[in-house]
C-alpha cells in the first residue's frame, strides 16, 4: 500500500493545515502540495513560511491534478467550498477534512462529491489555541488519534491509503459512525471548550473583581481554563453551530450533574465530594496511562528558577567559605 501522493491540496492554513504541511514533508509523504485560502495576506504568510509550493487564492485551481485534498478551512465554509472544488476535483482523488464535526460534513459536502470522488471526512483529536500558518508544527500529530467517518460503500482501498497517510503523519486511527463521533467529542471536546469559554466570560464579567486582579492571581485551573477559551472564535462558533443536538445532549447531562454537585457543596456532603473527585482523579491517570498527557509536574511547562534573594544573613552573622 502506497502512503505517497503527488499533489496534496490543502484548502485553508491554519493551524493543522499548516502542520499538515510541514510533517508530510518531513515525512516525505507528497511530491507537491498546493494551498489554497481566501486571504491574501494569509497567502503570503504560507509562502514565506514555505509551507507548499502552489499558492492560490482559488481553491478549484488547486486541487486540479490533486490525488488528496483535506478541507482545512472552519467548518461553516464547507458547503460554498465543496461547490467550488467540485468541478474541479480528479476522478479517483481522495477528499477529506479536518473539522471537529462530521454528521454535519457528510451531510452538506456529501451531496456535492462527484463520481468517482472517495470522500472520507476526518478529525486529528490534536490542537492548541494558536491559529494561523505560523502555529503548525510537524510534531503536532504524533500518539495524536485522528477519527475518520467513511460511509459504509466508500472504496475500502481509498481508507486505507487515507489511514496510512494519517499514520504517516505519526497519528493513531480510529474508524467511526460520524454520528457517533459527534457524541463523543461533544463531551470530550466541544463541552469542555464551552464551559472554558464561559468561566472566563464570567469572571471578565464580575463587577467587583478588576480585570487586572483576575490576570494577576490566576490560579492553575483558570490559567488553563484561558488557554482553552483562546481557541480560534471563528472555528469554535462553526463547531456549536453545527453540532448544536449532541452539544445540547450532552449539557444537558452535564448540567445535571452539576446540580448534584452544587447541593452536596451546599448541604456539606463530604463523603460525596470526595467519593466524585476520586473517580474523576482516576480520568486524569488513565489519559497520562494512555499516552495522551504528560505526567509531569504543571502539564511540563518550563519554569525558571526563582531570582535569588540577599538575606543579610552572612553579612551581619559571619561565615562564607571557612564557616
Amino acid at each position: 500500500m502506497s502512503v505517497h501522493f503527488r499533489k496534496l491540496a490543502l484548502i485553508g492554513i491554519g493551524l493543522i493545515g499548516s502542520s499538515i504541511a510541514l510533517a508530510a514533508k518531513r515525512q516525505g509523504l507528497v511530491e507537491v502540495i498546493s494551498i489554497a485560502t481566501r486571504r491574501q495576506e494569509t497567502l503570503d504568510e504560507a509562502r514565506e513560511l514555505g509551507l507548499g509550493d502552489i499558492y492560490t487564492l482559488d481553491p478549484a485551481e488547486a486541487v486540479r491534478g490533486a490525488d488528496l485534498v483535506i478541507l482545512c478551512a472552519p467548518v461553516g465554509a464547507y458547503a460554498d467550498l465543496a461547490r467550488a472544488i467540485g468541478p474541479a476535483l480528479e476522478p479517483g482523488a481522495i477528499l477529506s477534512d479536518v473539522g471537529s464535526v462530521k454528521r454535519h460534513v457528510h451531510e452538506v459536502v456529501g451531496p456535492l462529491v462527484p463520481e468517482g470522488v472517495h470522500f472520507i471526512p476526518g478529525h486529528p483529536m490534536a490542537g492548541t489555541e494558536h491559529s494561523g500558518p505560523s502555529a503548525g508544527f510537524a510534531e503536532l500529530f504524533t500518539g495524536r488519534w485522528c477519527m475518520l467517518t467513511p460511509e459504509p460503500d466508500v472504496d475500502r482501498a481509498a481508507v486505507d491509503r487515507l489511514v496510512a497517510f494519517w499514520k504517516g503523519l505519526g497519528s493513531n486511527v480510529e474508524l467511526m459512525d460520524a454520528a457517533h463521533h459527534d457524541l463523543v467529542v461533544a463531551i470530550t471536546s466541544h463541552v469542555p471548550h464551552l464551559i472554558a469559554y464561559n468561566i472566563v466570560g464570567t469572571a471578565d464579567d464580575l463587577g467587583n473583581v478588576t480585570k487586572s486582579e483576575v490576570i494577576k492571581f490566576s490560579a492553575g485551573g483558570f490559567r488553563d481554563f484561558t488557554r482553552i477559551a483562546a481557541s480560534d472564535p471563528v472555528m469554535w462558533r462553526d463547531v456549536f453551530l453545527t453540532n448544536r443536538d449532541a452539544v445540547m445532549e450532552m449539557l444537558g447531562r452535564f448540567l445535571e450533574d452539576l446540580s448534584v454537585l452544587q447541593r452536596a457543596v451546599r448541604v456539606g456532603d463530604g463523603p460525596a465530594l470526595e467519593a466524585l473527585f476520586t473517580r474523576t482523579r482516576a480520568i486524569r491517570r488513565s489519559i497520562i496511562d494512555a499516552g495522551q498527557d504528560s505526567s509531569a509536574p504543571d502539564f511540563g511547562r518550563p519554569h525558571e528558577a526563582p531570582p535569588a534573594v540577599d538575606t543579610g544573613f552572612v553579612r551581619e552573622h559571619g561565615g562564607g567559605d571557612d564557616a
